[in-house]
């Protein structure tokens, strides 16, 4: 038995009888090579790699201690045990992990407001499993690579149920921006948005996270596409992924731009950003056209959250155009979530999919290293600057001879 596995109960483990197995994983699609698994007959109940990834005694998390759209003031640093993986439970060494416009709306309490502080922060993570439950030690072994979407990410170390994990080739971080923004993008163009070759889709926010997916995704459907950023690079790296026609609203006038350069009018608009731009969306839509809401960031950072919209003729302008406005919620649509990752990863691997990562090298203070990171990555994206996903690099790769 190798001396990296210790029983974390403290009983010396009894030997262990491993088999292995070659084919593709299900959820991702990536094939697996032949590996051995754990199968337990000891009276160990967890198996832990202390020597292979070295597991310090404590970690540092991040956690929500006030309810408040202010992120530094709602959320704070704290040591704490490493935690032990339950019996169907993987223990992951966070490298890296994806910051969400949606983070200070968690933070704020708006998702559930039964839950009440202190709670964990961070919606997604990718690293190294380091420990592993019994039952779960029938799928994975302490050495995979993992990604995840759930709470909790902020941290050096996550409980993830195996269940929920992802399997991925590598940890890289351009498979981190999969599990929230491309995966909302390719859910709700595909189930809400109805996409046909030759229509017109208008992007907002387009150079972001879950922007440069709607662009590329509507694209590969032949749709002509619209995509609205704030800088000439970023409309640059637009064209650079397919669009046709970036429009930087810091020179140009949005309205006057659309009014004039598509008079018959946008048949999907894929809108994060809400208040005037919503309106705007709403005024710009074709016959039959569908707005699909998967955000309001111009709101969040307000008490409640949600920013002016000028709704009164609302109705009216959808029944003369025979329009629709759809709402996307990525938890609502989980049932397409494993053939969404499982695509999507096969079009990375294949050189058919831009994943764009921002770990904001031009920032004021440098790159996002470390986990106290997490709160300057937060201002940075809301300030308008990330150009794609922005992701904190949590920890440097592992020394040990693990597969970091």
């Amino acid at each position: 038995m190798s001396r990296a596995l210790l029983a974390r109960n403290g009983r010396r483990a009894l030997p262990l009888i491993y088999g292995g197995r070659r084919g593709t994983d299900t959820l991702s699609g990536v094939h697996l090579a032949a590996r051995r698994f754990i199968v337990d007959m000891s009276y160990s109940a967890h198996f832990m790699d202390f020597k292979g990834s070295s597991i310090a005694s404590s970690m540092k998390k991040l956690v929500v201690t006030k309810l408040s759209p202010n992120f530094r003031e709602a959320v704070s640093t704290q040591t704490v045990a490493v935690p032990t993986p339950g019996d169907a439970d993987l223990l992951v060494r966070n490298r890296f992990v994806g910051i969400n416009a949606s983070d200070i709306n968690y933070s704020a309490g708006r998702y559930d407001p039964s839950v009440k502080p202190p709670f964990d922060a961070g919606f997604e993570g990718i690293g190294e499993v380091v420990g592993l439950g019994l039952s779960a030690s029938s799928r994975y072994t302490v050495g995979d690579t993992v990604a995840y979407f759930g709470s909790g990410a902020f941290a050096e170390y996550t409980v993830v149920p195996a269940k929920e994990a992802v399997p991925v080739p590598a940890v890289k971080p351009e498979f981190l921006t999969l599990l929230v923004s491309g995966a909302t993008a390719y859910i709700a163009l595909k189930r809400l948005g109805d996409l046909a070759k030759g229509e017109t889709v208008l992007v907002t926010a387009a150079a972001g996270g879950t922007g440069q997916f709607a662009v590329q995704f509507a694209k590969q459907a032949g749709c002509h596409v619209i995509g609205t950023c704030s800088t000439n690079e970023k409309a640059g790296f637009l064209k650079s992924i397919g669009c046709d026609r970036p429009i930087n609203y810091t020179a140009e006038d949005l309205a006057k731009t659309l009014k004039k350069e598509y008079p018959q009018g946008i048949d999907v608009v894929y809108e994060s950003v809400g208040g005037s731009v919503l309106e705007l969306a709403v005024n710009s839509l074709a016959n039959k056209g569908r707005l699909i809401v998967i955000g309001f960031i111009s709101g969040y950072q307000s008490a409640s959250g949600i920013p002016p919209f000028k709704g009164g003729t609302l109705p009216v302008k959808l029944l003369q155009k025979s329009a629709s406005i759809r709402g996307f919620f990525l938890p609502h649509f989980l049932g397409d979530y494993r053939e969404a990752m499982s695509s999507m990863i096969q079009m990375f691997a294949k050189g058919q999919l831009v994943c764009e990562v921002d770990f904001g090298d031009l920032a004021e203070e440098g790159k996002f290293v470390g986990l106290d990171a997490v709160f300057r990555a937060v201002d940075y994206m809301y300030a308008g600057r990330n150009l794609g996903k922005v992701v904190v690099e949590v920890a440097p790769p592992s020394v040990s001879n693990s597969k970091l």
